[in-house]
C-alpha cells in the first residue's frame, strides 16, 4: 500500500511539493480553497479538493487517516495554520508537517500539535551561507546540535593521498563513512585508511561544522 500525503496549500511552495512526491510515486492529495490553483494541480496529484481546510470537519470530509502524512503550506497565515495542525492533532494524525515564515511561527505550532516544522526561506539562507562559508561542502544532513553528515568535494591538497596518511580523525575530527565517485556512482562504504583519494571523488565524512570549516 502506497504511503498518502495530503498536502493542503497551493503556493509555490505546496504546488512544487506536490509534483514531485506524484512524480515519485506517492498518493497525493492536493488541498485548497481556490478553484484556479486546485486546477493547476489536477493533473499532478492523485486527487485535487476545493476546500476549506480550516473547517473543522475536514478530516472527515477528505477521508484523513492517522497514517497519513499532512503538510501544511500557509506561510504567513498563522492563525489557519495553528487552527488546521489543532484539528488534526485532535483527530490523531500521526504526522503533521507546517511551512512556517519564523522561529515565533514556529513555536506556536510546536505546541499546537506540529510534529515538524519547516522554515524554507531560512533553511537556504542557511544552506548559501554554508556554501560560502565552505566551499567544498555540496549537501549536509544534521544528526543533532553538534554533529552532522557532509557531503563534500575533496580539497585539492588531499588528491592522491590515503585517508589514514591525511589523519583526518587525528587532525581534523572527522570520520570518512563512504565515498562516491562521480563517473560510475559507485560507492564505497567506510573506506580503510589505505584508500587513496582522488580528484571525481565525493567523500561522506560525518564531524561538526568547525571542523569542516578548517578543511575548506
Amino acid at each position: 500500500m502506497k504511503k498518502r500525503i495530503v498536502v493542503i496549500g497551493m503556493g509555490i511552495f505546496g504546488r512544487n511539493i506536490v509534483e514531485e512526491l506524484y512524480e515519485n510515486g506517492f498518493e497525493v492529495v492536493a488541498i485548497d480553497k481556490d478553484p484556479g490553483a486546485v486546477q493547476g494541480v489536477r493533473d499532478h496529484a492523485t486527487k485535487a479538493i476545493v476546500a476549506d481546510a480550516t473547517d473543522r470537519d475536514i478530516v472527515e470530509r477528505v477521508g484523513i487517516q492517522e497514517d497519513d502524512t499532512v503538510i501544511i503550506s500557509f506561510g504567513e497565515d498563522l492563525a489557519a495554520s495553528t487552527l488546521i495542525t489543532l484539528n488534526l492533532k485532535q483527530n490523531r494524525i500521526k504526522t503533521i508537517i507546517v511551512k512556517a515564515p519564523n522561529r515565533d511561527h514556529k513555536a506556536i505550532l510546536e505546541k499546537v500539535g506540529a510534529t515538524q516544522v519547516l522554515i524554507p526561506e531560512m533553511e537556504m539562507a542557511h544552506k548559501v551561507a554554508r556554501g560560502i562559508i565552505s566551499p567544498n561542502v555540496i549537501d549536509y544532513i544534521p544528526l543533532s546540535d553538534e554533529y552532522t553528515i557532509f557531503e563534500m568535494a575533496p580539497p585539492e591538497r588531499f588528491l592522491g593521498k590515503s585517508i589514514g596518511e591525511l589523519q583526518l580523525r587525528t587532525r581534523f575530527h572527522i570520520e570518512v563513512i563512504a565515498v562516491r565517485e562521480l563517473i560510475s556512482d559507485r560507492f564505497v562504504m567506510v573506506p580503510p585508511a589505505s584508500f587513496v583519494i582522488d580528484d571525481g571523488q565525493v567523500l561522506l565524512v560525518v564531524g561538526r561544522e568547525k571542523d569542516i570549516q578548517r578543511i575548506s
